[in-house]
């Protein structure tokens, strides 16, 4: 059997910060997060937050060296623990999520955090400095816009449709052609989507991403792409990912394969293309199991606890 997710993998990652125009800045880390923040006139808005204080405050050192201004919003794509856990470090005034996203975290926060923490250890930088589940104190249903002050524009957040959960939010910013698009895009890195709705994500929810004309684009891991064709080129990778899963798992299903037989046609069917990008192998076993849920007639996906990670892993994977 292979290591377990992606607890092998030991070895931190070269962080760096990334100048996207006048005060836009992303943090990428050779497929680990990628988060980012906002210059407003007087305030800062952050995207994402990391699995700890401890892994955010790095982060935030970095966003120091080039700005001062106090943080203002911290916006919070969905629910999973690697993105919101290291919350506290901001000491954001404003914690904005979707309605949903807030549900989530109610519902099966707890149970995503030791989830995440068994399948990826290394992200979980001093797991003590956690104060506990983050909770947004201001949330949206549609869209919600902040204006950034001056000349700098607004601040689109939107919520395009479900995908990687029922919840994910983007950030836009029009005037400039930059797209936060969190883990409803991932360019150069493997897709996780264990709790995701596949047939809405690879259809009306990618649709509308594409259709804001993104000049830069700002997965959730991976590399940044620059660029209008970089930008439709990761989100036409992002749709062929789904769409595969989406074939293979049903072709399976139809002629009354096994969940088994399923994960490794998936795999073969993508491996050439994506097994080099980072995760494939930690996400595909969750992936093609909520897959065959998705098309099993099981709406919402399943609560992933650290007992059922290690029963997939070891049916899949073995």
């Amino acid at each position: 059997m292979k290591p377990f997710a992606s607890t092998a993998d030991t070895e931190a990652k070269e962080q760096r910060i990334e100048v996207l125009g006048d005060g836009i800045y992303a943090l990428t880390a050779g497929g680990d997060p990628n988060i980012g923040a906002i210059e407003g006139e007087d305030f800062l808005v952050c995207f994402e937050s990391l699995a700890t204080p401890v892994a955010a405050e790095r982060w935030l050192k970095m966003l120091r060296e080039h700005t001062d201004k106090p943080i203002k919003y911290l916006v919070l794509s969905h629910y999973h623990a690697v993105r919101v856990l290291g919350a506290s470090a901001f000491n954001a005034d404003i914690v904005v999520a979707h309605e949903t996203t807030a549900a989530l975290i109610e519902e099966r926060g707890q149970e995503d955090w030791l989830s995440e923490y068994g399948r990826m250890p290394r992200l979980f930088d001093d797991p003590e400095s956690i104060p506990g589940l983050t909770r947004p104190n201001l949330t949206f249903a549609d869209k919600a816009v902040i204006d950034l002050g001056g000349s700098r524009g607004q601040l689109v957040l939107e919520h395009v449709g479900r995908g990687h959960t029922e919840g994910d939010i983007i950030a836009w910013l029009p005037q400039q052609g930059v797209l936060f698009a969190g883990d409803l895009v991932e360019s150069q890195a493997a897709l996780y989507t264990g709790d995701a709705f596949h047939r809405e994500w690879a259809t009306t929810t990618l649709d509308r991403i594409a259709a804001f004309g993104a000049t830069t684009l700002v997965g959730g891991r991976g590399e940044i792409a620059r660029g209008t064709q970089e930008c439709q080129n990761a989100i036409a990778l992002t749709r062929m990912f789904l769409t595969t899963m989406l074939e293979e798992v049903g072709g399976v299903q139809q002629r009354g394969g096994s969940l088994k037989e399923a994960f490794e046609a998936t795999h073969a069917a993508l491996n050439d293309d994506f097994g080099h990008w980072p995760i494939f192998e930690h996400c595909l076993p969750f992936d093609v199991s909520r897959v065959w849920d998705e098309l099993s007639g099981i709406e919402r996906p399943r609560i992933w606890t650290a007992e059922r990670d290690r029963e997939v892993w070891a049916l899949l994977q073995s």
